[in-house]
């Protein structure tokens, strides 16, 4: 199966340039994606092109990711209802070093020919001056051409308008795949469905300037099948670095998949075969509430961003937290490991003194921390046996707690209920 046939089943595949499977079908072809620094993470959303290139080097082509840092101080206006804040130059040098690592931890740099390598639109524009841009590049692409754009039109259209600078964005684009295609004989622009009009842009200038030819090829905007956007939650993005988004969380965000998506994601973010996801397929449909899709999809691509160990640490707080794990597997991490994992849960922090001589357990729990709004509540419910302490029910109203219950000398994992869990940190 070639690049574009991969693409197909997967149903990555949105617009291709006529001629560009004949190109591909000849021998190695070096194509490049975009990836725009507007933060020094990606984001899940970026993992679809991020896994494109991924492919392409894999179908034995050489694949180059372009790092915006010249169009990173411009902002490209695709998709976008205002005009974005412009970066500082440090915070641009910030989010292209933490992108440049992220991407360097999918691709082989290392396997000859087909090598993957990072190039910076900055290297080229640094030192090329406005009188010889417009001069060089400007002449050779139509305004009304530009502004036939999609996303050129409706900017113009809105209340807001659009800048001179935020116009200029895909002429600049399209000067990055002329000088691609020149410098490093780059055939092919690749990227998501809504950059076509950039991408085409990039072609034509090709044409125009130098009688060249190249190719485009674009994916689908990944959608979510309930209409809302993919890639976030309440709590914002779902990024790659564990940082932002902590490996349980990440995990936890493919889990939740419903079944629409999880059969859809499994093609479009693993590198299972065909067989593979028909296989999975046929396995979840009997029974899907047992999530075989969505176990297999998450603990795939946790292990590919976040490696095996953060993955047993996700797989590991899921049955503590939503089936009957234990809590051993929190002495091996270390502090701030143990509150990365409980991200998104209530934490409440106590002075460790208060332990020393003993502390009851309804003032501990109402008083200290809030888990309860008040002792009857905590009397009530631990008569009801609804009231756990690292695992252990408390047997009775009167339980003291010392700083001999604390895990790793810091923490208490307090449990209200079947599913409201509360970390208390001891300083």
């Amino acid at each position: 199966m070639n690049f574009v046939e991969e693409l197909r089943w997967r149903g990555l595949l949105h617009d291709i340039m006529p001629g560009t499977e004949e190109e591909l079908a000849k021998g190695m072809v070096t194509g490049y994606i975009g990836f725009d620094p507007t933060a020094d993470s990606l984001h899940v959303g970026s993992l679809s092109q991020i896994f494109t290139l991924v492919r392409f080097q894999q179908a034995g082509h050489k694949p180059l990711a372009l790092v915006g840092g010249a169009t990173g101080m411009i902002g490209d206006p695709t998709g976008k209802s205002q005009e974005r804040n412009l970066l500082s130059e440090e915070d641009l040098q910030k989010n292209l070093q933490g992108i440049q690592k992220q991407l360097e931890q999918f691709l082989d740099f290392d396997c000859g020919a087909n090598s993957a390598e990072i190039v910076n639109n900055y290297d080229w524009f640094k030192n090329y001056s406005f009188l010889d841009f417009i001069r060089d590049a400007g002449k050779h692409i139509t305004v009304n051409y530009m502004m036939g754009k999609d996303s050129v039109k409706k900017r113009l259209e809105s209340e807001v308008g659009m800048s001179f600078t935020e116009f200029t964005y895909q002429l600049i684009q399209g000067f990055d795949f002329y000088h691609l295609w020149k410098e490093r004989g780059c055939l092919l622009q690749m990227g998501g469905s809504d950059q076509w009009g950039n991408i085409v842009t990039g072609t034509e200038f090709i044409r125009r300037k130098a009688g060249g030819q190249a190719f485009a090829l674009t994916s689908p905007l990944i959608k979510k099948s309930d209409g809302t956007k993919f890639g976030k939650t309440e709590g914002g993005n779902i990024w790659l670095d564990a940082k932002k988004t902590s490996p349980y969380q990440f995990y936890q965000f493919w889990l939740n998949s419903s079944d629409e998506d999880a059969a859809n994601f499994i093609k479009i973010f693993t590198f299972f075969s065909k067989q593979e996801v028909d296989d999975l397929l046929a396995q979840h449909q009997p029974a899907p509430h047992l999530r075989v899709l969505q176990k297999a999809l998450a603990e795939d691509i946790t292990r590919r961003v976040h490696g095996e160990a953060a993955l047993q640490t996700a797989i590991n707080t899921t049955d503590f937290l939503f089936g009957n794990g234990s809590l051993d597997f929190l002495k091996a991490l270390s502090h701030e490991d143990v509150i990365g994992v409980f991200e998104g849960i209530p934490q409440f922090t106590i002075a460790k003194s208060s332990l020393d001589a003993g502390a009851d357990i309804l003032t501990l729990l109402a008083e200290e921390t809030q888990i309860f709004p008040s002792k009857g509540e905590v009397r009530k419910m631990i008569q009801g046996g609804g009231v756990s302490l690292n695992r252990e029910k408390i047997a009775a109203p009167d339980v003291v707690v010392n700083a001999s219950s604390l895990i790793n000398n810091s923490f208490l994992v307090v449990q209200r209920g079947k599913k409201n869990y509360f970390l208390i940190i001891a300083s």
